[in-house]
This record gives structure tokens, sequence and C-alpha cells, in this order.
């Protein structure tokens, strides 16, 4: 596959630029001067080079995730109209159907202990997993030796609910098996045996670059925040109303997954309708910058993030932290997974 480069007024643009064959073409439009939009294959992660001839050397200026409708970027630094551009994509940039793409960086976790946490490159659901497609998974797992629970739901199209920490912690295992990837969960620390069956209070080894898991905390909370900081909800907005999210009891129950607009990252229902699990024991985090939190090694419950239908605004706060015993299946608890970039 190919970049393509377009043209545009007072700009020139550096050659095709060969590609790990991203989905569909990945171009730079270059508009008015100093003006250029990034398009291509929506939720792709594209890294913007510029240099001062076609013969380089290339420098990067720029990554950014490409959306609907572009990014559209400015270049204003001193000369800019005389640069050529070019845009490289990888395979980060090939995530599944329904997934999104979080580039790596920082972002601002927390509302009252503020610390910068910086997140490597991750693909999650952009919505909770529906009750279809748990059931669809269970049965594939039951009969590849799994040991998965039917989950609850209050309609086909909305999220499953019912499920304890371990219950999806052992189907994304089933559900990486079901698509041909390594699982991410084990039962020894050799990571020999995949966790497949039993309450096993912590799986013993977990490839953090295989298939499908559980976001930690601090992935889950970089995606609900959609890029905006210092932002209460989920639309980068300080306040929450019934045409936003499903919460406070008002509907007697979830609503179909998707019902809402999404974020700035393209997730939806990040506030309301269920908890989402997450991979982390509950505890206190550090008010100093980290890289790929994991949370405390041990703990009594796991964080759980979102808020859901049955409780009130306050709990669907982006930074809002609640906990609850992985052995627990509640009606406002769900899920939603994470992948590594560039899986087969």
């Amino acid at each position: 596959m190919v970049v393509v480069l377009t043209a545009g007024s007072g700009y020139s643009t550096a050659p095709p630029v060969a590609v790990d064959s991203p989905p569909k073409p990945l171009s730079v439009k270059l508009e008015m001067v100093p003006k250029l939009t990034v398009e291509g294959p929506v939720g792709g992660l594209a890294r913007v080079d510029w240099a001062h001839n076609l013969t380089g050397p290339w420098m990067t200026w720029t990554n950014v995730t490409v959306g609907a409708e572009g990014p559209v970027l400015v270049d204003l630094s001193p000369g800019s109209a005389a640069r050529f551009y070019r845009a490289v994509a990888d395979k980060v940039s090939l995530v599944p159907d329904g997934m999104a793409l979080i580039p790596a960086g920082p972002f601002q976790m927390g509302d009252d202990r503020v610390h910068t946490v910086t997140v490597s490159a991750f693909a999650m659901d952009k919505s909770e997993i529906p009750i279809e497609m748990w059931e669809s998974v269970r049965a594939w797992g039951n009969t590849n030796g799994y040991d998965l629970v039917a989950g609850g739901s209050y309609g086909a199209k909305h999220p499953v609910r019912s499920v304890s920490w371990f219950d999806v912690v052992k189907w994304n295992n089933a559900r990486s098996e079901k698509e041909g990837k390594v699982p991410a969960y084990y039962v020894d620390a050799a990571m020999t045996l995949v966790y497949r069956s039993g309450n096993f209070k912590v799986p013993a080894g977990v490839k953090w670059d295989a298939g499908y898991r559980l976001p930690t905390e601090a992935e889950w909370e970089k995606a609900a925040r959609g890029g905006v900081a210092g932002r209460l909800y989920p639309w980068g907005t300080d306040e929450i109303d019934p045409t936003l999210a499903s919460y406070g009891d008002k509907k007697g129950g979830t609503t179909p997954v998707g019902s809402y607009g999404a974020n700035g990252y393209g997730f939806y229902d990040m506030a309301g309708n269920v908890y989402e699990w997450t991979w982390d024991w509950y505890g206190e985090y550090a008010q100093t910058a980290q890289t790929d939190p994991r949370g405390p090694s041990s703990s009594s419950s796991r964080v759980i993030r979102g808020g859901s239908w049955g409780y009130d605004a306050e709990r669907c706060r982006v930074a809002y932290r609640h906990n609850g015993n992985p052995s627990y299946r509640s009606n406002f608890f769900g899920f939603r997974s994470v992948l590594p970039p560039g899986q087969p």
C-alpha cells in the first residue's frame, strides 16, 4: 500500500511513502498556507514528517489519530511555506472493526490527585461489550475448554451485565483464541497454561503485548477523557444530563450500546450504562509522574470505572474511582476490551 500525498497552494510534497498495508490510503491534503489535512483510515495513527527538500533528512513534526474529517493541522513554524511534508503509517494503524486507537503519550490523570501518566498506544472497543457478542464468544469458548457463564442483559443490543472480573478475564482469552490471537492471561508465571477456568486470585502471568485484555485504570481514563484535559465528563464538559448518558436510574436499566454521542476519541458510554471492570487492584495511586502503571500488586477489590444506569452523575465523572470484589456479579457491571496495536 502507498501513502498518497496531494499538493496544494504554496506547498511542495514528497514522493509516495510505502507503508504496511493500512486499510485505505493515508494522505496529506495540503491546502492554504500553513494548513494541511491528514486523511486516511479512521482511528489509524499517522506520523507527519517535514523536510527542507525531497532528499531529507526528514524530521518528525507530530503524531495524529485520523478522524472522519482529518485532523486539520496548522504549521506556524518559521519557513513552513517552503517545507515538504509526508504522512507515514505502519501496522500500529491496523485495529479491528469496532475499536479505536489511542496514540501513545502523556495525559493528566485524576482530579484531586492530578498527576502526569504516559500510556503506550492501545486499541479499545468503541462500545461496551454487548450481550450478543458475549454469547457468541461464550459459545465458542465453552466448546474449547472454557467455563464461561451466561451473561445478563436488558436487551439484544444492550451491554452484557452480571459478569464478574474473573468471568471477563477468561472471556477475553476466549475472544483472543477464537480470533487466532495469542491469549493475554495465564495460570502459571511461565505463561504456558492459558487461563480458561476457575477463579484464580490473580492470573500468574500476563502477556501485555498479546491478545485482548482489560484496560488498566490509566488506559481507561485516558480513553474516557477523549483527548480533553481538566474536564469532568467524557465529552469535554463539566456538566451531564439525561440526553448524554444512561445514569441515575432514570430509565430503569441500560440502553443499547452507542445510543449517545461519542467522545473525542470515538468511544461511547464512557459515562453511565454499566460500570466497567479494569485490570487494576483498587488502592491509592501515586501523585508522581508514571509510565504505563498497572496498579497495586494486591488488594481485596478491583477498580471499576464510568458509573452506571443505577448511580448518580457524580459517579459518571471520568476520574471517579469505584471498586468491586472480583467475584461479584452485579447488574450494574460490564466491561470493554483493549488490544495492543499491530495485532495480526
